[in-house]
């Protein structure tokens, strides 16, 4: 594959990078479930502290067919980072054809309650990429 799969994004000082990984154990092409595992990394190169309040993701698979999630926080947090502080964590993405892709936002806040979105480029879900998310434990 010629272009990254992966994606670094940074949007007012949060730099977001994401990278995902096929999990061919947990997959049955033959019934047309193809389920990926993502990383996403969560930096604060800003001057102020932030939370994360809520995400939102665009996911597209491979016939063009969009699901949008919106919620609160990432897996059940709300991360508080000060300035040069990060946050990662892994979830999960199951599609129905064997890629796609996701990007979306974090939706933040600072203390005096000033909010603000912080992308999440567009990174690919392809049984490809040569990112190793679950053997690094």
């Amino acid at each position: 594959m010629s272009q990254d799969p992966n994606s670094d994004t940074t949007t007012h000082g949060i730099r977001v990078r994401a990278e995902a990984q096929y999990l061919e154990g947990e997959s049955d092409p033959d019934r047309g479930r193809f389920f990926f595992v993502y990383r996403i990394r969560i930096e604060n190169d800003s001057a102020r502290t932030v939370q994360l309040l809520s995400r939102r993701w665009v996911i597209l698979d491979a016939n063009n067919r969009r699901e949008e999630v919106v919620g609160e926080g990432v897996v059940g947090k709300q991360p508080i980072l000060a300035p040069g502080e990060s946050f990662e964590y892994r979830s999960y993405c199951p599609l129905r054809t064997a890629w796609g892709t996701m990007e979306g936002s974090y939706a933040f806040a600072d203390p005096a309650g000033e909010g603000f979105e912080a992308s999440v480029g567009r990174f690919f879900l392809v049984p490809a990429a040569e990112n190793s998310i679950v053997s690094e434990g």
